[in-house]
């Protein structure tokens, strides 16, 4: 468990994450456990508080003692025997490699569970040491169920099996809490101190203390970046950009940096966990498609300071308002993606003619069409996109969900049911 003192009724309550169940049954199934995440999105606190912790010896390479053993002597470091918890592991790569003999000997379930701050699957030694020996993971930031001390997935698994609005409507009874106020939650978004925070203030300074350490050291553990200024700039440009196509040809223009920059600065902020980019969804037999990726964050919080956003009046009636709640839809939908076997494809579908559905579930053969607005209102319009994707899908997209910032539940087509964004979350 993952130990949050909630700011609300939930103060002083031990409160599970969703992925907590997850880890420890990837423990019974494999040597190897790699957790990644952004960094102070509560990994060390998981696999310290695991049901399993007490029969693990747990290792922090933010240790510099530990770092130094690690680099000169890694076999020596895993002598001692026993299960062991590596904490960001990243700090030592070496140790990868060790780790990976050490497997080979003796193929022992849930010996190691490493845990990093970049997306070890993308870092090389990673993929090379433990292909094969290993289970992988990524802790999110904080749903707003765990935020209220219920680690629930949602409603997604329900929704996806949707035959008909009916369905649909059953599948939202009793989730959320009826209400048009999102847009404080997604400022305050998922990162545990944040979370903790008693006000706008103290939530800003966090996050302004979070970008210069990301800038200042865990960036220079990825890969050296001497023009740091210019790497914080793009981070704002990407941030103005939230919910739009990528384009890195425009965003290298005005960054005032090349393209190859700005394509090695957008994939390190993808490594380290800032930045998601969703896919395209490519599959059509009579409409032409763009091809290009959805650009989001991975906190809604740290997008918000990034655009500068600093109330929830403001956000509201900002041109990235809509962007911001199809951003907090994302992450709920991610964090349940992470426990779902076989893992569901999360894409968006937009057409060369400019017909965009935010995004596309694609789960057990059947797709799941989404479309968010901030509208206080649904109206059969909005939905129009979705009834275009289901035309092209007959047969495995049956229905779709329109989820907005009002307060009822009603159906605006005979396949579409328009909902409240907080029922979902």
């Amino acid at each position: 468990m993952t130990i949050i003192h909630a700011v609300n009724r939930l103060r002083n309550a031990f409160i599970p994450r969703l992925l907590t169940s997850v880890v420890e049954e990837s423990l019974r199934q494999f040597p190897v456990v790699v957790l990644t995440g952004a960094r102070q999105t509560g990994k060390s606190t998981l696999v310290q508080h695991l049901p399993s912790a007490g029969a693990r010896r747990y290792l922090t390479l933010d240790d510099l003692d530990l770092q130094a053993r690690a680099r000169h002597a890694p076999d020596v470091v895993l002598e001692e025997g026993g299960r062991l918890t590596l904490d960001e592991v990243q700090r030592a790569p070496d140790l990868l490699l060790a780790i990976k003999r050490a497997v080979d000997r003796e193929r022992r379930k849930g010996a190691f569970l490493l845990t990093g701050s970049a997306n070890l699957l993308l870092m090389r030694k990673v993929s090379e040491s433990l292909a094969g020996r290993a289970a992988y993971l990524t802790l999110l930031p904080m749903t707003e169920r765990e935020k209220r001390g219920s680690p629930d997935p949602g409603p997604w698994g329900r929704l996806v099996k949707a035959e008909s609005t009916k369905d649909l409507a059953r599948g939202l009874e009793g989730n959320g809490r009826v209400t048009a106020e999102w847009a404080e939650r997604a400022l305050i978004g998922g990162y545990p101190s944040v979370v903790l925070a008693g006000s706008s203030q103290e939530r800003a300074r966090w996050f302004d203390g979070y970008v210069r350490t990301y800038l200042e050291r865990d960036l220079q553990e990825i890969a050296s970046i001497g023009a740091l200024a210019d790497f914080r700039r793009l981070m704002g440009l990407a941030a103005l950009r939230l919910g739009q196509i990528l384009n890195q040809s425009e965003l290298g223009r005005d960054a005032a940096l090349s393209q190859p920059t700005v394509h090695r600065y957008l994939n390190l902020l993808e490594t380290s966990y800032q930045l998601v980019r969703i896919p395209a969804f490519a599959r059509s037999r009579t409409r032409r498609l763009i091809k290009s990726p959805k650009m989001y964050w991975g906190d809604t919080g740290l997008a918000a300071f990034l655009i500068g956003l600093g109330d929830a009046e403001e956000s509201r009636r900002h041109p990235l308002a809509g962007a911001l709640l199809e951003n907090m839809v994302l992450a709920q939908l991610l964090a349940w993606r992470e426990i779902e076997v076989p893992r569901p494809e999360i894409s968006y579908w937009r057409t060369a003619a400019g017909a965009e559905v935010d995004f596309v579930v694609e789960s057990r053969g059947k797709l799941f069409p989404i479309e968010v607005k901030a509208s206080r209102r649904a109206r059969p319009e909005d939905a129009r996109a979705v009834e275009g994707f289901l035309d092209e899908h007959r047969r495995t997209a049956p229905v779709g969900l329109l989820l907005y910032g009002g307060k009822e539940t009603v159906r605006v087509s005979s396949r579409v049911l328009a909902a409240p964004v907080t029922a979902v979350l």
